[in-house]
């Protein structure tokens, strides 16, 4: 079995992923079963003013370091658990030392293997106005929908201010799922929580769209990648054609 990598950026989402890719394994493998799994997460409080300011540059030698450290470990590809990270990966000038699965397009291919047509993506603002997701449900014939710039003003505060420190709040549930049934009204069947750490605030059960899980996609991916049920990842950042 392949070394999977998990390059952190943010700290709930990344332990999810981990946690997810045991999990998975297991159901697949059995008890007690999984490939080789390493984790590295630097700190994400120095790249907060990067992200304001727009450094993607920066952004990438921090995510390269962590990926280089990886890549020392012996993984043979990466992860990474964080869909905003994904636009400085994409907008890397310098390829990563190891191969890495690309979030954006896990979550593509579900929605469109589900038959899904029109997608309500919800995340950072960066994810939410970026165009790692525009592009990825273009290129799988797919529409999206997001929330209005006040709610995507709102969502993404929730998730720094809350989601990211740990907090998993009522009133943050009760805004994410207000978010959701409004886009539902505008023809989504499917809500694609798209902040690794939104699946531990929303659940399957209580949202009023069926959910696109990226966390544990990714980390699915992952197990199927590692485990020879899927291609071997290719992509070692910037752009995806």
């Amino acid at each position: 079995m392949l070394h999977i990598g998990i390059l952190g950026h943010s700290a709930d989402g990344s332990a999810l992923c981990y946690l997810e890719t045991v999990r998975e394994s297991a159901r697949r493998l059995g008890d007690h079963t999984h490939p080789e799994i390493t984790l590295s997460l630097m700190p994400m409080g120095p790249t907060i003013p990067w992200w304001e300011a727009g450094d993607l540059d920066q952004i990438n030698v921090h995510l390269r370091a962590t990926a280089e450290r990886l890549a020392r470990a012996g993984c043979d590809f990466f992860v990474c658990p964080d869909n905003t990270a994904h636009i400085a990966l994409e907008a890397s000038r310098e390829l990563y030392p190891l191969p890495g699965l690309h979030i954006a397009e896990v979550v593509a291919r579900q929605a469109k293997a589900e038959g899904r047509r029109r997608i309500a993506l919800l995340g950072t603002r960066y994810t939410m106005e970026g165009s790692v997701y525009t592009a990825a449900f273009a290129r799988h014939g797919l529409e999206m929908r997001t929330p209005g710039a006040a709610d995507r003003r709102l969502l993404n505060a929730i998730i720094f201010d809350e989601l990211c420190l740990g907090r998993f709040e009522e009133s943050a549930r009760s805004e994410f799922l207000r978010v959701i049934d409004a886009l539902k009204t505008e023809g989504c069947d499917a809500a694609a929580l798209c902040c690794t750490e939104i699946p531990i605030l929303i659940t399957p059960e209580i949202s009023p769209l069926p959910t696109l899980d990226s966390t544990r996609l990714l980390a699915h991916a992952a197990v199927a990648v590692a485990t020879g049920q899927q291609p071997k990842a290719t992509w070692r950042g910037g752009p995806l054609n």
